[in-house]
């Protein structure tokens, strides 16, 4: 929720359709010919955390910019994810680059078990109960690819009890069909000598 002043009515509070989690700053440099350039690259989850959740990365010249720029691009590649009861439909496992991300699927009750970059992503996604264990790489970029990935290329599932359904009886007898014999076609003799 963000808050903003009104003069003449007090505090207004605004209702933000998503929230942000944001999972790194850093400052970059470029070397040019009078000297060092430097700029803030900004890392961003966001996520309604009922099933939709995009990431985005952004630049300035100020933290607050590249924060705003990064929740822009954030919200151009949304995603809706396939969840199953509160946890993901399936195993899987994806790499970006040198980080790679396993999700396994979790009981009632188990929570997130996740660290750092996978853990807000997931959490932004709505997903209440995971097992999870980050591969190869520790970078905190690539690990959100990476399960930005993973959450992406989920199958659906259906749930078991509502997919079994008795199987209704029908009054009227269908008529079992004749079969059709082909022609039969009389074989050649060969003649022995």
């Amino acid at each position: 929720m963000k808050k903003s002043f009104d003069k003449k009515r007090g505090p207004k509070i605004e209702n933000k359709e998503f929230d942000e989690e944001v999972i790194q700053i850093d400052r970059v440099t470029r070397v040019v010919k009078g000297g060092r350039r430097l700029r803030f690259r900004a890392t961003v989850v966001i996520g309604d955390r009922k099933k939709r959740v995009g990431i985005g990365i952004g630049k300035s010249t100020e933290v607050q910019g590249a924060i705003k720029k990064a929740v822009a691009k954030a919200k151009k590649n949304l995603i809706t994810i396939n969840s199953f009861q509160s946890t993901v439909p399936h195993r899987i496992q994806t790499k970006f680059k040198s980080a790679k991300v396993l999700l396994i699927p979790a009981g009632e009750g188990t929570g997130i078990i996740a660290g750092g970059a996978v853990r807000k992503v997931v959490e932004l996604a709505g997903i209440k109960n995971i097992l999870s264990k980050s591969l190869g790489s520790n970078n905190k970029l690539n690990c959100t690819k990476a399960t930005y990935e993973a959450l992406k290329a989920l199958r659906y599932r259906e749930d078991k009890k509502k997919a079994v359904e008795p199987k209704q009886e029908t009054t009227e007898k269908e008529e079992p069909k004749p079969k059709i014999e082909e022609p039969k076609t009389p074989k050649k003799k060969v003649a022995t000598k």
